[in-house]
């Protein structure tokens, strides 16, 4: 007997064709579509911090802040000096009211891009 796995639209195709449907989602600004792709391709390719990162972005945009901050947690803890995931992390943290925590994140993003007060 034979084993059928059923794949969807969502997740049929290469890692590359996955990746390319997904920015066309979310650029169209199809923010869920573009969870649905990314969610199997960052189980697939953990390692890799763009798909991680597009996929807390489609969360943030989507309103599912939670999800958003768990992914950027994943890629702050991965890799501390990624500005972008600092910065969204803070901004993410900010719409939950927790703009104590948030500033800690906005102050570090602001550091990495050379962002300093003049005095």
């Amino acid at each position: 007997m034979e084993t059928r796995v059923e794949t969807t639209y969502y997740d049929h195709g290469t890692p590359a064709e996955r990746w390319e449907r997904a920015r066309q989602f979310f650029d169209a600004k199809d923010y869920a579509g573009a969870a649905r792709v990314l969610t199997g391709l960052v189980e697939e390719v953990p390692e890799q911090t763009a798909p991680r990162l597009l996929l807390a972005r489609a969360y943030y945009h989507s309103a599912q802040l939670r999800r958003a901050e768990a992914e950027l947690r994943r890629v702050v803890e991965r890799d501390p000096v990624e500005h972008y995931a600092r910065l969204l992390l803070g901004r993410t943290l900010q719409r939950q009211a927790r703009h104590e925590e948030a500033e800690r994140h906005l102050r570090i993003a602001s550091a990495l891009a050379g962002d300093f007060p003049r005095q």
